[in-house]
């Protein structure tokens, strides 16, 4: 059905034809590519940690990947089911060459993927990503080791040493948090996340109601935490009167909040809520991607400090936080990175930095929520018709709101008194992804439909 080679990884649906999805002979194909890519930045001692979410595929992948690599002489440290940020924190403290996580993060659990960690933990840029779907085209680049060359497995639980380091983060003052007596319900979606989370929270003395935390693959609904998908979580919150729920994705790079009375905190608004705590702590810059809220750069400005803009994606969340030296930033889907513990979007740390906010405010977390102002978004697409190019249509919109503000970083978003639309051309299917975002949810829909009819009556052949 789908295989997807980008700079995250190589993410397809499990089975069916070779080249097409994620096949057996796929999976050995790009982790080899991975592997001689790893090869060509150092001279020996080659070592790669590995991990896996709770997908059924999971445990065959890790063995297709394992045995590959150390076909490749690439010693191997299998830190079994885990996490993302927790694999990103092993490549760091193991001083491996990288990593692979096989997770499809938020996709269900037909999908699966590996996602390529470079030696500081974190997801591969445009260069190095392109490198190795290039080494995956030329088959003889592909050069196996002879038996008296194999590498070494080796298995480590890395779940205390990330939870640790959460713990002794400053900023984080567990002693607060036990004081607060808080009753958290967790839904760990069936996968790690409802392992590592009440772990965390145990330590941080919280009083846990644990929904879908069987760590068995079987996704009790769809995996992406988003509103619409979170009925259940809300309605236990509610009836075991707990103080907030936690919702994380089945790698747990995202974090989802539930309200006490069981309304939504918004995934827009993790980031915002969690980065309030951080700057009242300490002052620094803040970074979001292009189709994230506008709040965070409220907040920003709120606290005299900086906000900037990135290109969509993690990647490049994370190079635009390096370059202007954020204390915080992330993505709007809930994904919250805190470069004092490391450069990935992590629920984890997330979550603690959340319940250290509301111990500090003695706030309910739908107080906390009324702090920030209200924005709305609409997310729509657009195919492209086989006669429009797409950058010849970015240079009518430019051209059309030249007196604007523009930013060209990732496709094209204009940004007007209280509201923007951003334009993004999709990088696997013949379509425009218009989001907007705007003080009502009547004028964000409005913003992308007019942007769209736009798009739809323009004639570029």
């Amino acid at each position: 059905m789908t295989l997807i080679k980008s700079i995250s990884g190589i993410r397809g649906t499990i089975g069916g034809e070779v080249g097409s999805n994620l096949t057996p002979v796929d999976i050995v194909k790009y982790t080899s590519s991975f592997g001689i890519w790893i090869k060509s930045k150092s001279k020996n001692d080659f070592k790669v940690v590995i991990g896996r979410d709770s997908r059924l595929s999971g445990k065959y992948i890790t063995s297709l990947v394992e045995s590959t690599l150390i076909a490749l002489n690439i010693d191997v440290i299998n830190i079994e089911m885990t996490t993302t940020p927790t694999l990103e924190l092993a490549v760091i403290k193991e001083s491996a060459n990288g990593g692979i996580m096989i997770t499809a993060s938020h996709n269900p659990k037909n999908w699966n993927a590996l996602k390529l960690i470079d030696n500081k933990g974190e997801f591969l840029d445009n260069i190095e990503g392109e490198k190795i779907i290039n080494i995956a085209k030329n088959q003889k680049l592909l050069n196996f080791s002879s038996e008296e060359k194999i590498g070494k497995i080796f298995v480590k639980d890395f779940l205390q040493f990330h939870i640790n380091l959460i713990l002794n983060l400053p900023i984080i003052n567990i002693k607060n948090i036990k004081n607060s007596e808080f009753k958290v319900v967790v839904d760990g979606i069936n996968s790690s996340g409802g392992i590592y989370l009440p772990y965390l929270l145990n330590k941080m003395g919280v009083n846990i109601v644990k929904i879908n935390c069987n760590p068995n693959g079987d996704f009790s609904h769809n995996p992406e935490p988003l509103n619409k998908n979170l009925s259940q979580i809300s309605k236990y919150v509610v009836e075991h009167k707990a103080d907030i729920g936690l919702v994380v994705d089945p790698d747990v790079d995202r974090l989802s909040l539930i309200c006490e009375d069981g309304s939504f905190f918004g995934e827009e608004y993790t980031l915002v809520a969690a980065a309030d705590y951080v700057l009242s702590k300490k002052k620094g810059n803040t970074v979001s991607n292009l189709s994230s809220t506008m709040a965070l750069k409220d907040l920003s400005l709120k606290y005299g400090v900086n906000y900037y803009p990135s290109a969509v994606g993690e990647v490049n969340v994370r190079k635009k936080m390096k370059e202007v030296n954020a204390v915080i930033g992330g993505e709007g889907n809930g994904g919250v990175i805190l470069p004092e513990l490391h450069y990935g979007r992590d629920a984890l740390v997330a979550s603690a930095i959340i319940l250290a906010h509301l111990s500090e405010s003695k706030l309910k977390i739908s107080d906390l929520r009324k702090k920030y102002k209200n924005y709305f978004m609409s997310k729509k697409k657009v195919e492209i018709k086989p006669n429009q190019d797409f950058d010849l249509i970015l240079t009518h919109f430019k051209n059309k709101y030249f007196n604007y503000n523009l930013n060209l970083q990732d496709g094209l978003k204009i940004t007007f008194d209280n509201e923007w639309v951003h334009l993004r051309k999709s990088n696997t299917e013949p379509i425009i992804r218009v989001y907007s975002e705007s003080v009502s949810q009547k004028n964000a829909n409005e913003l992308t439909t007019k942007i769209i009819n736009e798009i739809l009556k323009i004639n570029l052949s």
